[in-house]
């Protein structure tokens, strides 16, 4: 037996590969509905996600999408939408080609010739912050106007807290990007062309909700996992129905509670896991009439803002003036602490002082997101418990497409234990 503890989309979709291969196994959550992080619902007829808004079209997210026969679900982005950056006052469009590059306001002529250098540079440092990586390698210009708000975005992370041996290099090296940024660029035609954005008609919880269905008697809801200790060779892990007993479990809970989950297992490894910073964001839901079309923005991190990025729900989705602003992060977690009404408040100042539309804010809601900053250095060598695994955002890389990766991943490495269902 596998216990796979937690049932956010990484227990789920490892659930989900488990059975594939004929593995015997039981997602257990502790909460009353699966999905984790992903949480949709309605407000005033509005569609809105309270976690991720939207994922990629990868062909794994696509042949997932038809395993559970939610083709007619999906909604896909129309292809060409810009995603802005507001940088020195305006918003401006990142150009995501050479070619766009060299017509775009982002950037000075300075800027766009020095990127000229970047194939002389050296190639990355394990040791070195992934601010001082972009810095010496395209330049400050560049760095500052399109990648700190777009790959701290990701993260609602600061780049300059970040290592590049613990987040950035691993991302480069399964990419094939060796020394040089620019050549594979070159190599690829110059440009970058990303799967379609998508999501689905009732929000992004109808994919967890179909995996839920699938995996049937298998998902264990409102069973918490208050304890684990060794038994027999194995686990046995104390839910609120009732002791579970498995040769593996497989962990997917975020980094504090699986820190709490180990702490009278292997107090060291707790100790590590307790230790990664997480970045608190306010999620702002607003209503406003306006003719912005593209993804969203990203506000670049020298600006002085709370607010650090907007989803464009309406031209994105066709979700009816709905728009969605993300404050905090690791610049200003102070924010978070602010009370719903302030809140609401803020998002509506900050997003009329960028787009220079008014909007009237619907909800407010609030979460965490790894940071994989300086603090992931705790976990550098890290060894769990013999027969203990971990699948989760904090551990390998974040975003549905990566979860489905180290769902597999996992599921292959188990496949040989003796677990196999009769």
């Amino acid at each position: 037996m596998i216990a796979v503890v937690g049932g956010g989309i990484s227990g789920l979709a490892l659930g989900l590969e488990l059975g594939r291969r004929g593995l015997d196994y039981v997602v257990l959550e502790a909460g009353e509905r699966p999905g984790g992080v992903i949480r949709s619902g309605t407000v005033e007829g509005h569609v809105v996600d309270w976690g991720p808004q939207r994922t990629r079209l990868t062909a794994a997210v696509g042949l997932l999408v038809r395993e559970l026969g939610l083709q007619d679900e999906l909604v896909t982005a129309r292809e060409g939408l810009d995603l802005f950056v507001y940088h020195h006052g305006s918003l401006r469009a990142v150009p995501f080609s050479l070619g766009r590059l060299l017509t775009s306001r982002l950037v000075g002529p300075a800027a766009k010739l020095r990127l000229l250098l970047e194939p002389l540079t050296r190639g990355p440092d394990p040791q070195e912050r992934v601010s001082s990586f972009f810095e010496r390698k395209i330049g400050r210009d560049l760095y500052e106007a399109v990648v700190a708000p777009l790959y701290g975005g990701l993260y609602a992370s600061d780049p300059a807290e970040m290592v590049m041996g613990l987040s950035l290099q691993p991302v480069l090296a399964e990419l094939g990007v060796g020394r040089s940024l620019l050549l594979p660029l070159l190599r690829r035609g110059g440009g970058i062309q990303p799967p379609p954005a998508c999501t689905f008609r009732t929000g992004m919880q109808a994919l967890p909700d179909a995996i839920a269905t699938t995996l049937g008697e298998r998902l264990r809801l409102s069973a918490p996992v208050r304890g684990m200790r060794t038994c027999g060779g194995g686990w046995r892990l104390e839910t609120d129905g009732g002791p579970v007993e498995a040769r593996t479990v497989a962990i997917t809970l975020p980094a504090p509670a699986a820190g709490e989950l180990l702490h009278a297992a292997d107090s060291a490894a707790a100790g590590a896991l307790k230790a990664l910073r997480y970045n608190p964001l306010a999620v702002v839901h607003l209503e406003a009439d306006t003719n912005l079309s593209g993804l969203g923005f990203q506000v670049a991190l020298t600006e002085p803002l709370a607010l650090r990025g907007v989803t464009y729900n309406h031209s994105l989705f066709g979700r009816d003036r709905l728009y969605t602003a993300y404050l905090g992060g690791a610049r200003r977690p102070d924010v978070v602490d602010l009370p719903d009404d302030a809140l609401a408040d803020l998002a509506e100042t900050q997003f009329a002082a960028c787009t220079g539309y008014r909007a009237r804010a619907l909800a407010v809601g609030r979460q965490s997101m790894p940071a994989w900053d300086v603090s992931w250095r705790r976990i550098q060598g890290l060894r769990l418990p013999r027969g203990v695994h971990v699948a989760a955002s904090w551990w390998s890389r974040p975003g549905l497409p990566g979860r489905l990766r180290e769902a597999a991943r996992l599921a292959r490495a188990l496949s040989d234990t003796p677990s196999r269902a009769p």
